[in-house]
């Protein structure tokens, strides 16, 4: 289970609909038990509307500030401008951490649709994300 807060959600819809045409992405940084306490948005350095890549500088800043504070990086998430949020075989194939959550955000529709997944060694299973 994903547990975020409204402001949290709404934080990555709008770094997502910002990054249009391209895909917007970022990182999630809580405890290993799901419950986010931060949304790290990151510019796609891919500038793609098709795949996405966080930042470098982003990723090791956001290591190092979690490692510091006590917590981890719990997961990413990122935008599908053009279709559901269900993760695309790249996503899969490109999922970094079983451990993580990972949130996709569909722009296809409006209001747009966040769901969360858990990948782990190529099978997808959609978790429940929380809003408090």
């Amino acid at each position: 289970m994903l547990t975020l807060t409204s402001e949290q959600r709404d934080a990555m819809v709008a770094h997502c609909i910002r990054n249009l045409p391209n895909e917007g992405c970022g990182l999630l940084v809580g405890s290993d038990d799901g419950v986010i306490s931060q949304v790290v948005p990151s510019a796609n350095v891919a500038d793609s509307a098709r795949v996405y890549e966080i930042e470098p500088k982003v990723l090791l800043r956001t290591f190092r500030a979690a490692d510091d504070s006590g917590e981890v990086v719990a997961g990413c998430f990122h935008s599908h401008t053009h279709s559901d949020a269900y993760p695309s075989p790249t996503d899969i194939a490109q999922a970094p951490d079983p451990s993580w959550h990972y949130v996709l955000v569909s722009l296809r529709v409006t209001p747009p649709v966040l769901r969360s997944y858990r990948i782990v060694d190529g099978d997808v299973t959609e978790e429940t994300v929380t809003i408090r």
